[in-house]
């Protein structure tokens, strides 16, 4: 056996080992607000969390999302860039300079390369970043990691195990799919046309979990 196929293997059966750890949950019921001028990535993403034991509350806008994350204080919020109105940099801005939202959880997503790469070099102050598209294990692991961290309180398997919950329709759940794909026009998913920074200097927030840019101090 050459060195690349035990190499193969060993890292095979280290994927195998992981796969068959326990996922670590957040409480149950806890809840969560998916921003998203997508009715898909609404429904996709608001079907993952509610099979998961969490409560879900959507938005289709910014002022909106700002009106339920104000009203309801969720635990996790999953917030899209580019929208139309107040994009989702705007949004970030809003919670974390509000006292009652300042803490809470924020996961960005986008299918926009500018957006993308805006967020990762300036790095805006939101907990993670998903990139659409997206599956359920690519959601679960952001909740894993924000369990984790401190940042969402832990479900307890013993106290708390399974159970059957109110969800949507039969019918209707059935029809949404279970990889958050984009409407096929949705503008996000096409070269953007954006001719400045969707977010000024002056408007940086401070990073939470997000690893901050490093910046060169005097000695």
């Amino acid at each position: 056996m050459s060195g690349f196929d035990l190499f193969k293997r060993l890292l095979g059966s280290s994927g195998e080992r992981r796969q068959h750890l326990p996922r670590i949950q957040a409480v149950r019921g806890a809840r969560m607000l998916v921003v998203d001028d997508s009715p898909t990535i609404r429904a996709v993403l608001g079907k993952m969390l509610r099979q998961d034991g969490y409560a879900v509350s959507v938005a289709g806008d910014g002022e909106a999302a700002l009106a339920l994350a104000r009203s309801e204080k969720p635990q996790l919020i999953f917030l899209d860039i580019v929208m139309p109105g107040m994009n989702g940099f705007a949004v970030l801005r809003a919670l974390r300079r509000e006292p009652d939202t300042h803490g809470i959880p924020i996961v960005m997503i986008s299918g926009n390369l500018q957006a993308t790469e805006q967020f990762y070099v300036q790095r805006f102050g939101a907990d993670d970043f998903m990139k659409k598209p997206f599956g359920r294990a690519e959601v679960f692991m952001r909740i894993q990691q924000l369990v984790e961290a401190g940042r969402l309180p832990a479900r307890d398997p013993v106290l708390d195990p399974p159970q059957d919950l109110p969800t949507e329709p039969l019918e209707a759940h059935d029809a949404i799919p279970d990889v958050a794909l984009p409407d096929a026009d949705d503008p996000h998913m096409v070269p953007p046309v954006i001719t400045g920074p969707l977010l000024e200097p002056h408007d940086v927030v401070e990073p939470t979990l997000a690893t901050p840019a490093t910046t060169d101090k005097p000695g």
